[in-house]
């Protein structure tokens, strides 16, 4: 008998030993998770939350870890079933978190509809936040000034709508004071109001055919100003410096677009035709009581007062040999950053180590909090997935990439990070005359180790690399006019960003661009290709002056 107990005794022991492994493995997930969220995703996850949880213990959450901790307690939580804190974190797109608890994007929405815990309510005022700008934040903060109370300080959307809720203002069942400033601020806010409605199997009431024209003509006389205003500040612009052919272009393409707006919007004005009407203008969202908003892209948040930073590091001189034509590459590189309102930073003949202290130096730099974005050019010789410094040591493209994740520099996280790297990777191809490759004198008794350009940027959100070749070949440099791929990178942003395009549709041209090039010889060819984990559109607002060239 004493025995027997003694062998129980090990056995609660062993038993509550692995228990104590699993707890503390569990936790130490949760902690990782918790180190790579920044503020913003923690506000996000309280605001989510807010339905499961007590709201005067939320209230005083300062970290991710305690929004786990009262998880835990309320059992919504354990190591066991961690799908609540999946959806969680697919709901504020940390999708790279996921693989720490052992999930993936897609394997969260499949379970959503059965497992789903944030109420279509919540999803949809979260939906709304994340679309609301700070200008129309302004603006609905000044509509509701009188229902909202003094004390209250509104310092995001997420800060609003928890402010109307609190005051009984704004309920699952009722959501007219969203409707009407959405109507004033910004009418296409509606879709995601009116989507959460269908899914309730709530009727969207449809507006009189009056109010429907009323609208319609509201709508046109908005689109009219805008375009005369843009049309106006453009046109001064051009004057002052007669550069009349791009005037008459100008003038021309207005009155095409606007005629284009008129017959669109008036279609169903005039002719009462449902599928001209303007609501078809608009692509339709489907939201099931327990599923989600479709994937519509949005764009990155650039209406902050500061743009951001333009690194662009220009190594041309490799003891004794010249990158030859380098030197107009970083000078238009400067010019078309500086219109695009980035302040640019530029930097000369760097070695390997000095490359990654750079980088360092700008990882730790804290004016990064209040721009919206961080780009870096760097202009030198390359290898497979890699950057020669001056002293022709080679620097991997995903070491310098990595300074900038949302744990290593959160002053950026959530903003778009965009590096062009003009390098060969490769020498697949010989030095024709007059141009140059931008490798060193290729080693023909070396077989080049390929990397998948994907490994050169790390495996988070807000990323894009665009590199001016693809794997294993060489670039081309004019050895007078810069490089094929940086002249057409620039080029194409000043033809396309007044137009409104977003980076990836100008990367596409870049794209077309370069491959309709030839060299000399009529022979070689070249190919850029981009690479990214953008999360929106990435589009630069239109500069009120014209392009530098």
């Amino acid at each position: 008998l004493s025995a027997f107990r003694q062998r129980e005794a090990v056995s609660a022991v062993g038993s509550s030993n692995m228990e104590n492994d699993i707890s503390l493995k569990f936790r130490q997930q949760l902690f990782l998770i918790s180190e790579n969220l920044v503020s913003e995703d923690v506000a996000a996850l309280k605001f989510l939350c807010t339905d499961l949880l007590n709201l005067r213990k939320l209230e005083g959450v300062k970290s991710a870890v305690d929004i786990f901790k009262l998880l835990m307690a309320q059992e919504y939580l354990n190591a066991e079933d961690t799908f609540l804190l999946a959806e969680l974190l697919y709901r504020i797109k940390c999708h790279s978190l996921l693989e720490k608890i052992g999930y993936t994007k897609e394997k969260v929405q499949e379970r959503l509809s059965e497992k789903g815990r944030i109420s279509p309510y919540r999803q949809m005022l979260y939906e709304l936040s994340e679309n609301i700008t700070s200008e129309m934040l302004k603006k609905i903060i000044f509509l509701l000034q009188n229902h909202l109370p003094k004390r209250w300080t509104i310092l995001s959307a997420l800060d609003l709508l928890t402010s109307l809720e609190k005051q009984g203002l704004l309920t699952k069942d009722n959501v007219k004071i969203l409707e009407d400033v959405c109507m004033t601020v910004s009418p296409d806010l509606l879709e995601t109001i009116d989507c959460y409605k269908k899914g309730k199997g709530e009727k969207i009431k449809t507006k009189n055919k009056n109010n429907q024209k009323m609208f319609r003509i509201y709508l046109l006389n908005m689109i009219m100003l805008s375009c005369m205003e843009e049309l106006f500040l453009s046109l001064k612009q051009y004057f002052k410096y007669k550069k009349w052919s791009i005037v008459a272009k100008l003038l021309f393409a207005a009155s095409t677009n606007i005629a284009l707006i008129f017959i669109n919007i008036y279609a169903g004005f005039f002719l009462d035709n449902k599928a001209a009407s303007f609501t078809q203008c608009f692509s339709e969202l489907n939201l099931e009581l327990r599923g989600e908003f479709s994937n519509t892209i949005k764009s990155y948040k650039m209406d902050g007062p500061r743009r951001g930073f333009c690194l662009i590091i220009n190594n041309v001189n490799f003891n004794g040999s010249q990158r030859k034509g380098s030197c107009k590459d970083a000078e238009q590189l400067e010019r078309v950053f500086t219109w695009l309102g980035l302040e640019v930073r530029t930097y000369t003949d760097l070695t390997s180590g000095e490359m990654i202290n750079l980088m360092e130096t700008w990882q730790h730099m804290q004016d990064h909090q209040d721009r919206n974005c961080f780009i870096c050019c760097i202009l030198s010789h390359g290898k497979s997935g890699a950057i020669y410094g001056t002293d022709y040591r080679l620097v991997s493209i995903r070491v310098l990439t990595s300074h900038f994740t949302a744990k290593q520099c959160p002053q950026l996280a959530a903003k778009p990070k965009l590096f062009f790297i003009q390098a060969c990777q490769g020498d697949k191809v010989q030095r024709p005359v007059y141009v140059d490759t931008d490798g060193p004198t290729p080693d023909l008794s070396s077989v080049q180790e390929r990397i998948s350009l994907y490994e050169s940027i790390p495996e988070e959100a807000d990323f894009l690399l665009g590199m001016a070749t693809v794997d294993g070949y060489v670039s081309f440099r004019h050895i007078e006019e810069g490089t094929w791929y940086i002249q057409a990178l620039c080029s194409k942003l000043q033809l396309l960003v007044p137009r409104g395009e977003d980076i990836l549709s100008i990367l596409t041209q870049v794209n077309e661009d370069v491959a309709r090039r030839d060299s000399p010889s009529g022979t070689k060819k070249q190919m850029p290709q981009p690479a990214y984990t953008l999360r929106r559109k990435f589009i630069f607002p239109i500069p009120m002056a014209p392009p530098p060239s």
